[in-house]
């Protein structure tokens, strides 16, 4: 009786379309972490491109994505989520399947663009309503199950990618194509059936592109956050490309090393995340986001001095809990710089910290390729660390603004 009350009270504690978009959002990372981290790979398997060359093409959907964000965000303050999220997911559908159909470098360059485009539009869209429909005191747990909805799904894709991809290199990418068309489709009736048109109406504030980049390009707060971000996923983003590269030329079942250490990954988030958020909502986001680069800084380094399974997959968990402590806290920042009825406006240019996800692939592979993967990780663990004033800056500059004039 006890387990049912607290599942009622917990359905009865979030607005529907908050459940049916965690949900959703299980599926939609399981079939893309099916398919999206072993791009690298299959990269290097189907085509000729270099380690550089193949970090320059799944880079270029991170640089993409860092404008796409903000112009799907302000597209969403100005003509509501429901459309823009739709729009991205059905065309995000066909670059999967243009993934599994596709032969050229230059194709597989466009089809990682659009797919940053779309991943930077639907996201922080889908973020922004979520927050749209909660309780301001109830964003940080909504978040929280957000990310552990994601670590859910990449728990299991990984796996099932890696014994997909063993007979068929292309099958991951059509299954990820078909589970992405139906989500759309379900996603849409739902958001019809819960009356989302009707809240957005209640809402909607009058906002143009010019107005949205003068109140960003004024909030030097968001900037330091911005730029601390970069750092960070320059950092981060040698996860899901060069660190596939690195234990795949370390060892000769290192695709199964790597899928491993993808659903260690998961794991360990699902696992540790409402321990971790507890303590984190009792805390500055700041503190949980200075931490949790410590630990990247350490998984990282961890990565650049392992001989072994266990000392990887040991690794991949300190790494695991500075993504638990560093991503719910920066969308609970961003949620608290931005002005009201610019929500998806500031969750959009969130998306300008993928610029570092651009660099870091590319960075990535030129120090795997010239000074091996020792030193490409303990060079990230300082880029890491390094975010951390930066992050501190651009809070310094939050509180003062709280400040009366």
């Amino acid at each position: 009786m006890n387990s049912l009350y607290k599942l009622r009270s917990f359905l009865a504690d979030f607005h529907p379309i908050v459940h049916s978009l965690i949900v959703g959002t299980v599926f939609a990372r399981a079939a893309s972490s099916m398919s999206m981290p072993f791009l690298a790979i299959y990269l290097g398997k189907h085509t000729d491109m270099s380690p550089v060359l193949i970090g320059l093409t799944i880079g270029a959907g991170s640089l993409a994505g860092s404008v796409g964000g903000f112009v799907g965000g302000t597209l969403s303050d100005l003509f509501g989520r429901k459309r823009v999220m739709l729009l991205a997911l059905y065309v995000w559908a066909f670059v999967f399947l243009g993934f599994a159909l596709g032969k050229s470098t230059l194709l597989f360059l466009l089809l990682n663009i659009l797919s940053g485009l779309c991943r930077s539009i639907y996201e922080p869209v889908s973020q922004a309503l979520m927050a749209d429909v909660t309780e301001p005191e109830k964003r940080f747990r909504v978040f929280s199950l957000r990310y552990t909805a994601i670590n859910l799904g990449v728990a299991v894709g990984p796996l099932l990618g890696a014994a997909l991809a063993l007979h068929a290199g292309a099958l991951p990418f059509l299954m990820t194509a078909i589970v992405y068309f139906i989500y759309a489709v379900l996603l849409q009736y739902l958001l019809h059936y819960f009356g989302i048109k009707q809240i957005e109406g209640q809402k909607k504030e009058r906002i143009t592109f010019r107005s949205a980049w003068q109140v960003i390009a004024r909030d030097a707060a968001f900037r330091y956050f911005i730029a601390g971000g970069i750092l960070a996923q320059i950092s981060y983003s040698q996860m899901s490309v060069t660190l596939s590269q690195f234990v795949t030329g370390k060892f000769a079942d290192g695709i199964k090393l790597f899928a491993v250490l993808m659903t260690v990954n998961a794991v360990t988030v699902i696992l540790l995340q409402l321990p971790v958020a507890r303590w984190s909502e009792k805390r500055s986001p700041l503190r949980s986001i200075a931490i949790g680069s410590v630990f990247f800084a350490l998984g990282n380094i961890g990565y650049a001095y392992s001989l072994a399974w266990w000392m990887f997959i040991g690794s991949m968990v300190l790494f695991s809990i500075g993504e638990i402590l560093c991503f719910p806290a920066s969308s609970v920042f961003v949620d608290r710089l931005a002005p009201e009825g610019m929500r998806g406006t500031y969750f959009g240019a969130q998306s300008f910290i993928n610029v570092g996800s651009f660099i870091g692939p590319a960075l990535g592979g030129f120090l795997l390729e010239a000074y091996g993967g020792s030193t490409l990780f303990v060079v990230v663990a300082l880029i890491s660390l390094a975010s951390i004033g930066l992050y501190t800056s651009g809070q310094r500059r939050f509180e003062a603004r709280q400040i009366p004039s």
